[in-house]
């Protein structure tokens, strides 16, 4: 029998699917501090990352057993006020407490993506080619690039990977130069992944390019187990084009009705600057 990558058996339980509740519950502990939390830190090292389980049972009124079984993934139905409590303990932001939401239904079984197939219909495909002074493209929820306009073919031009934003940020070394804030980049492209493919990671399509991330790029594999969640795109961005220079972009994404899972990307820049100038070079470089 073949092993499974290490991903795989991090994200099985021992009843076979995934613990992405548990998964999730561990990483935000881990991530928010006691001063966060409103505790006193007290004296001495602590060897454990972030809050412990029993303080983090303490703040949201549970019992500390209770709090291990769902971190386990053993509880598999937590009611709504303690999912409430928990969004008040981690200081979640709307994005991460609907993320948390929606791993509970899934968890009791009441959840169920609808998968559609990764075509862009016609009207959107005008709207993306009629953006002439801005990078315009379209996404599915691996961040595979399923449409682009004339402007994004040219920035991308030359790239290897740049048919998967994940594939071109962690396997194209190019990416440090392209991206100048490219920390931000990566975080964002990953937690922005982890927030559009919500519960359904068990699509394989999913599972396989984490895999392939996970063991091709050791960046990939600290972000995506930071375990972050944020589907609204930076305000601005700073870029690099190997032809026309640096750009700063406004950054918006936006879903597609219709489509699951299909969401919109869109880069412009300020009207009369070089930016501007350098994003309508690109455009008509490609005509």
């Amino acid at each position: 029998m073949t092993a499974l990558p290490y991903l795989a058996i991090e994200l099985l339980t021992v009843s076979g699917v995934e613990n992405l509740l548990g998964d999730f519950l561990r990483a935000r502990r881990q991530a928010t501090t006691v001063e966060r939390a409103g505790l006193l830190r007290g004296t001495g090292n602590r060897r454990t990352p972030g809050l412990r389980r029993d303080e983090v049972a303490m703040l949201a009124g549970v019992s500390v057993d209770y709090y291990i079984r769902l971190e386990q993934g053993r509880e598999r139905s937590p009611s709504d006020a303690v999912l409430n409590a928990l969004v008040g303990v981690f200081g979640l932001d709307h994005e991460a407490a609907e993320h948390l939401y929606e791993l509970a239904r899934s968890a009791r079984g009441s959840f169920r993506r609808t998968h559609v197939a990764d075509r862009v219909c016609p009207s959107v495909l005008r709207l993306v080619n009629n953006w002439e002074r801005a990078l315009a493209f379209v996404v599915n929820r691996r961040l595979d690039v399923l449409a682009k306009n004339a402007a994004a073919a040219a920035f991308h031009e030359g790239l290897s990977d740049s048919d998967n934003l994940l594939r071109l940020t962690f396997l194209n070394p190019a990416s440090r130069e392209v991206f100048l804030d490219w920390e931000r980049e990566a975080r964002f492209m990953v937690a922005h992944m982890r927030a559009a493919v919500g519960a359904d990671l068990d699509d394989p399509s999913v599972l396989a390019l984490v895999e392939e991330l996970s063991l091709a790029s050791e960046a990939f594999h600290h972000i995506w187990g930071n375990y972050n969640i944020r589907i609204k795109a930076p305000d601005m961005g700073r870029y690099h084009h190997h032809r026309v220079g640096d750009l700063t972009l406004w950054l918006a994404t936006f879903a597609i009705d219709g489509a699951t899972g299909q969401r919109l990307f869109v880069a412009h820049a300020e009207p009369g600057t070089p930016s501007d100038d350098a994003l309508a070079r690109l455009s008509a470089s490609r005509r």
